[in-house]
């Protein structure tokens, strides 16, 4: 067996195709998006996903794009910080931000090199119908002709749609946390000097306790913005940005600090990404020839996402290899 396609283009998607591409095996990548997606949060590298980036040969280039945190700052209601947690109070990797910090989407286009430019990936796709045979697994796309594949990994996040078609619904797998996390990018004129801010608010316009966070990127004045609030479900259309701003904007109205600028720059963020946040819960990370890898089979450990991911595609491809194709022994293993 030596094809696989992928769906979802990002940390586990582009980690998988390039370990498989050096283990002999054809990946196909099968991305929602248009493009490599640019966007998201600052992100951590721990512990054994340090030795992947380093077997990758990437971890200088990761480093050389670290945001320069040096660790979160907590503010009082008057925007004063009151409290610090530093990089490297907890040793290397194991502080609320590691050493290494980079944005989502830097590294996602570091991966996507490293897998190879000319790596096929189906932009703007999404895979509709998932059906297996005794020799492999015919998949229907939205706009792509139908294909065969080897094997299929659903690499495309906690709300996996390849999980949806193979083994159940959302409401069945994904636990639901209880709160919106929102991340968009921005500018500010505040002196961040590196840390990153946390401004926490009570709860109020209807829904639980708020939280700011603004992410500095180098001495840039550009930050990323992170806005979230603990609430029951408020049912959401995922790709209705403009009312996605707005029930963003009606949350946090009323509050004080920076962030009435900040709603204000919402307005205008076209690279936002708003979700309700879940723990994915599954028995088994694979049925038959498909497998699931990263947040659709484990998400929702909050800050720990990317280095499973990395450290979970090193595995599998591993595994693939070792057993020579056969996804029975390999998955298992």
């Amino acid at each position: 067996m030596r094809t696989v396609l992928i769906s979802g283009a990002s940390v586990a998607g582009l980690s998988l195709a390039y370990w498989l591409r050096r283990r002999g095996f054809h990946p196909t990548l099968v991305e929602r998006a248009g493009a490599v997606r640019s966007g998201g949060q600052a992100i951590d590298i721990r512990g054994t996903a340090r030795e992947v980036v380093t077997r990758m040969g990437i971890l200088d280039t990761i480093r050389a794009h670290h945001t320069g945190t040096h660790g979160f700052a907590f503010l009082n209601g008057k925007g004063e910080r009151v409290a610090t947690m530093g990089n490297r109070d907890f040793g290397d990797s194991g502080g609320i931000v590691a050493e290494i910090e980079i944005l989502r989407g830097d590294l996602v286009r570091i991966l996507h090199e490293a897998a190879g430019t000319d790596v096929e990936i189906l932009y703007d796709n999404v895979i509709t119908e998932i059906v297996e045979g005794a020799g492999g697994v015919r998949v229907t796309f939205d706009k792509a002709p139908p294909r065969s594949f080897d094997l299929v990994v659903g690499a495309d996040g906690v709300r996996s749609g390849v999980r949806a078609l193979t083994f159940g619904q959302d409401q069945e797998l994904v636990r639901d946390l209880g709160y919106y996390m929102a991340f968009f990018p921005g500018r500010t004129t505040l002196e961040l000097d590196g840390w990153e801010l946390m401004y926490n608010l009570p709860a109020g316009n209807g829904v639980g306790g708020r939280v700011a966070l603004l992410y500095p990127i180098g001495d840039t004045g550009q930050i990323r913005v992170l806005l979230g609030f603990g609430s029951p479900d408020l049912g959401y259309d995922r790709r209705d940005l403009p009312a996605q701003r707005q029930l963003l904007a009606e949350v946090f109205a009323g509050a004080g600090w920076a962030i009435p600028a900040l709603i204000d720059q919402l307005q205008q963020a076209d690279d936002l990404y708003f979700a309700r946040e879940g723990q994915v819960r599954v028995d088994h990370w694979y049925r038959g020839r498909t497998v699931l890898l990263g947040d659709a089979a484990f998400g929702g450990s909050l800050g720990m996402g990317t280095s499973m991911a990395l450290v979970g595609a090193y595995v599998l491809a591993g595994e693939l290899a070792a057993a020579d194709g056969d996804h029975r022994i390999a998955f298992a293993q």
